[in-house]
């Protein structure tokens, strides 16, 4: 296997080489233009290219400003609830119909429209995902395509490692964007997930001016407002500010616990000629007292699962926040060729009881045991990027040739210290921890106990023929990882440099006159090292960790798009490598080398079915399976993989009343196993929303009210698995309300 990837990347390089540098044919550029169009009015026309006399080709800059700008972003499609295209990393911003990848982009309308506070609220529409902390919980963990999605794996307008830590609020937010499957080389780095990647694009001033401000409700008793101010000025509106202001406090559907969340975010941009640059700076604080949501471990059978609303760690508290800045630059040095280059800095710390808060060994009594850390993690990042791309022909074939570097510093420190361990409890009469809480202390900010430094180099090139109804991309990225382990008291403790090469090839056929695109796509994925952790205690090489893996996944599907609604069938198979146990002399240690195979079908589909109906939704198939291993689990399939999912979301303007839209949502995964050994199976759920949106006018002021109900019938249900033989406890009821006015 190892020969023949190797073959395959050197051939994809070649390829990548012989087509972009060294095409036998003349090479055509367009004339110097020496004064563009401002930025404003090159995204008006959006023209990409004119026809000429000689059967080529003239590129203008409004045509890579469309094209290859990573600052404009594609049009929402109709019904406004996802829009045309997205980020697909080196490639930039495309649309749907021209990308060899899965994409879903949602847009701020949909986030209002869901009265959405963080990820969990956006993500949930989309039947590829799924959620392994409870909603309660201070922390936010996915599944995409049955594959673990963290923090890490989040991207903050396209760069690694900014994107806010525990909850990623959204409010400021003008897209959330989903780009499933191994994505190593198309955002860079090894902090990249093998489900895929998650892309947080920040809200800009737009061309007409924007006060709005909206107060809102969500059950049990949590109140709060956010502010959005955007405003353009100077000659041509060169210049942008926008600006987001969050508060909200009060108690939780988690019985006691009270929340405070806070966040400030200012986005200024710059446009003119041929410059575009922006600075993003936000600062997020959440805060929670009195508890949290839990996992429960399942290792002594199935237990129906309790109250959505049961707390298990009152009087606990925690803490997290997040500042972080990003400045980016695009400057077109001449018609068909774009610089640019971006930098960032992050700054997260999280204290209190924020993570470890499962309930061990639960039984059907309710009886269980605890164990306490007040934690101290800290993370600074420092991130950038630098390239160069260009669109040009030769002969007959256009390229969008790209190359460029990045690179990630991380400096990260966490102790687990003061702890208590196996506290007995019960979740319907939970132990007091008054006092033990108070004989543990505070926690200290713990000295650096890692160091990542990630940095590669790439070349992409996206071939057309044909008035593009064939798109061919082949890239490669050189990816180099330095990792480095310290313990408590900053002594180096291990570390890793290493060097590998993820290839990339995509192709689109658009082979019919009929808005139609066929596509297929081979990309490895390089992901951190597996560790040996709590699930395993008492291995032999405990908390070791493995070298950077890759993974590699094979895809084809169709897209066919209507004009007013638009459907994508995918099919793929994903395999990486996973821990597997080896019995050795005096115990047992945990090896890298199993794996875990993934194959699917997904169907998503959205847009306006007619004009009164919008429709949002898909179904999702996984057939997940070890496939290499040396212990009872071959052939088992992976804990937390159901093997359907499915979202359907309709909302309707009533014909009675045209500011009157009422909306209904079904969210359904079949059963799944805990663990896996596939001794514990947690049965399949449903959940049902509805919300209903009314527009009015009071005082020549525009508002609109909002109201939803989550969990519409209130089920007690396990939604997932967390980590091997722990399942997550889905959230209660919920009701939201809020009045969005337009000052």
């Amino acid at each position: 296997m190892k020969k023949k990837m190797s073959r395959t990347r050197k051939r994809l390089l070649y390829a990548l080489i012989g087509s972009s540098l060294f095409w036998h044919a003349p090479i055509t550029y367009a004339e110097e233009t020496p004064e563009p169009a401002p930025a404003a009015e090159q995204t008006a026309r959006q023209a990409s290219s004119v026809n000429t006399t000689a059967g080529q080709r003239e590129f203008t800059l409004e045509g890579v400003e469309v094209t290859a700008s990573r600052e404009t972003l594609p049009p929402a499609y109709t019904g406004g609830q996802v829009a045309r295209g997205g980020n697909v990393g080196v490639l930039g911003n495309k649309d749907f119909m021209d990308t060899p990848f899965s994409i879903t982009s949602f847009t701020a309308q949909t986030m209002e429209d869901l009265q959405a506070a963080t990820l969990y609220d956006v993500l949930i529409t989309d039947p590829s995902i799924r959620f392994t902390t409870p909603n309660g919980h201070i922390n936010e963990n996915y599944t995409i395509r049955g594959f673990g999605v963290g923090n890490d794996h989040l991207y903050f307008n396209g760069l690694q490692g900014l994107a806010p830590d525990s909850h990623a609020p959204v409010e400021f937010l003008e897209r959330v964007e989903v780009l499933k499957g191994p994505s190593s080389f198309l955002y860079g780095g090894a902090s990249t997930s093998v489900g895929g990647a998650i892309n947080l694009v920040p809200k800009r001033a737009g061309e007409e001016d924007i006060t709005a401000f909206t107060a809102g409700y969500t059950s049990s008793s949590q109140l709060g407002g956010h502010i959005d101010i955007g405003r353009r000025f100077g000659e041509n509106k060169k210049w942008g500010i926008r600006f987001n202001g969050v508060y909200g406090d009060g108690d939780t559907e988690t019985d006691g616990q009270s929340k405070e969340r806070l966040l400030g975010a200012l986005g200024v941009d710059y446009r003119h000629n041929r410059w575009r640059l922006s600075l993003d700076a936000y600062g997020s604080q959440e805060k929670y007292d009195n508890g949290s949501a839990s996992s429960y471990e399942l290792s002594n059978g199935y237990v129906q699962a309790p109250d959505g609303s049961t707390n298990a760690f009152k009087e606990t508290w925690g803490s997290s926040r997040n500042n972080g800045v990003l400045f980016k630059s695009e400057y077109d040095v001449r018609n068909n060729v774009t610089a640019y280059a971006s930098i960032g800095k992050k700054a997260s710390r999280g204290t209190g009881f924020i993570t470890g808060n499962h309930v061990r060994k639960f039984q059907s009594n309710g009886d269980g045991s605890l164990n306490l850390y007040n934690q101290y993690m800290w993370s600074d990042v420092i991130t950038s990027d630098l390239g160069v791309r260009g669109s040009y022909r030769t002969g007959a074939v256009d390229h969008e040739l790209v190359v460029g570097y990045n690179s990630m510093h991380q400096d990260f420190g966490r102790t687990n210290n003061p702890s208590r361990l196996n506290i007995a409890t019960n979740i319907y009469n939970p132990t007091s921890l008054t006092s033990i809480l108070a004989e543990m202390g505070p926690s200290v900010r713990p000295n650096k106990t890692e160091e990542t430094n990630l940095s590669s180099l790439f070349i992409a090139d996206t071939l057309s023929f044909n008035e593009e109804k064939v798109q061919l991309t082949l890239g490669v990225r050189r990816q180099n990882v330095k990792t480095k382990k310290f313990n408590t008291a900053s002594v180096l403790t291990s570390k890793y440099d290493k060097s590998t090469t993820t290839p990339a090839i995509g192709v689109v056929v658009k082979p019919w006159d009929a808005p139609v695109s066929l596509y297929a796509n081979y990309i490895e994925g390089l992901s951190p090292g597996l560790r040996v952790g709590d699930t395993y205690p008492a291995a032999l090489n405990y908390d070791e960790v493995f070298a950077p893996y890759k993974s590699e996944q094979f895809e084809f599907g169709v897209k066919w798009d209507r004009g007013t609604f638009a459907n994508t069938l995918s099919f793929y198979q994903i395999e990486k490598p996973t821990l597997i146990r080896i019995t050795q002399t005096g115990g047992y240690s945990m090896s890298d080398e199993g794996e875990q195979r993934s194959r699917g079908i997904e169907w998503s589909a959205f847009g306006a079915i007619n004009d009164r109906t919008r429709l949002l939704g898909g179904i999702a198939y996984t057939r997940a399976e070890y496939t290499r291993e040396v212990s009872t689990k071959e052939g088992n399939t992976p804990y937390g993989v159901p093997k359907y999912q499915a979202n359907l979301g309709v909302e309707w303007d009533t014909p009675w009343n045209p500011d009157l839209a009422l909306s209904v949502r079904a969210v359904f995964s079949s059963s799944q196993y805990a663990n896996s050994t596939n001794t514990v199976e947690i049965p399949s759920w449903v959940r049902f929303d509805i919300g209903a949106r009314y527009k009015t006018v009071i005082n020549k002021v525009p508002v609109t009210y909002r109201l939803s109900v989550e969990n519409l019938f209130d089920r007690n249900y396990w939604s997932g698995s967390f980590a091997d033989g722990y399942v997550t406890l889905a959230n209660s009821r919920t009701v939201k309300l809020s009045a969005a006015m337009q000052l």
